[in-house]
């Protein structure tokens, strides 16, 4: 199945990268004003989801032209747009998602964005927040990560320690190990090849990936 790509109306420091990933093929869907990265990518999204409190009146009557499905909730809600975009993704039956722009900005924002992914329910599923600069997944049991040799990678246990820790591919290896959510023993680790791998026990641990600049960008 293709993949979803949901845009959130965060910050994009890298739309060149953004554009790089995006696949033929992938199902784009925007979280209320997400909707503007990718309209500045030249694209339009196959369905727009939120309260539309982010959304230009301009935008918001180019889609009712276009082949968006406008999926339209109240403003007196207890989810947020990513939220719901999240969901209507995953109950659509997509098990690749990639969520663009749900990193920077508002801190509230990017903890809250980042806590949706950790849920066990999506445990099966590959989830990815991603700006074109980093990425951040949590792994509940086994991942793999694509990057180039000396890029930064961060393993962050998430509330609660991780435990059999297991990597290959980074610069400081684990094979077995804890680690503790008040300590800082795995940031700012690096990739020694251009695929990592990640593998625990119990736990979950939220893997933060940043890149090396690209030379494509800054030509």
């Amino acid at each position: 199945m293709a993949r979803a790509l949901i845009f959130v109306n965060g910050n994009l420091p890298d739309l060149a990268a953004i554009r790089r990933l995006i696949l033929p093929g992938d199902f784009l869907i925007a979280a209320d004003g997400g909707t503007r990265h990718i309209l500045e990518l030249g694209l339009t999204p196959a369905v727009l989801v939120g309260d539309l409190d982010s959304l230009s009146k301009e935008d918001h009557v180019a889609l009712s032209h276009a082949d968006t499905t406008i999926n339209q909730y109240p403003r007196n809600k207890n989810e947020t747009d990513f939220e719901l975009a999240l969901h209507y993704a995953v109950d659509s039956g997509f098990r690749e998602l990639r969520i663009i722009a749900a990193l920077g900005g508002r801190l509230d924002q990017t903890l809250g964005n980042l806590s949706l992914l950790s849920d066990p329910s999506f445990s099966a599923l590959d989830i990815r927040a991603e700006d074109g600069v980093q990425e951040a997944f949590f792994v509940f049991k086994e991942s793999q990560l694509q990057g180039d040799p000396g890029d930064l990678v961060s393993l962050i246990p998430w509330g609660v320690k991780v435990s059999g820790i297991t990597t290959t591919g980074l610069c400081w290896s684990l094979s077995g190990e804890d680690l503790l959510p008040n300590k800082t023993r795995g940031i700012s680790n690096q990739i020694l090849e251009k695929t990592a791998t990640v593998v625990i026990s119990s736990g979950i641990l939220l893997v933060v990936h940043s890149r090396q600049p690209n030379e494509k960008d800054i030509s």
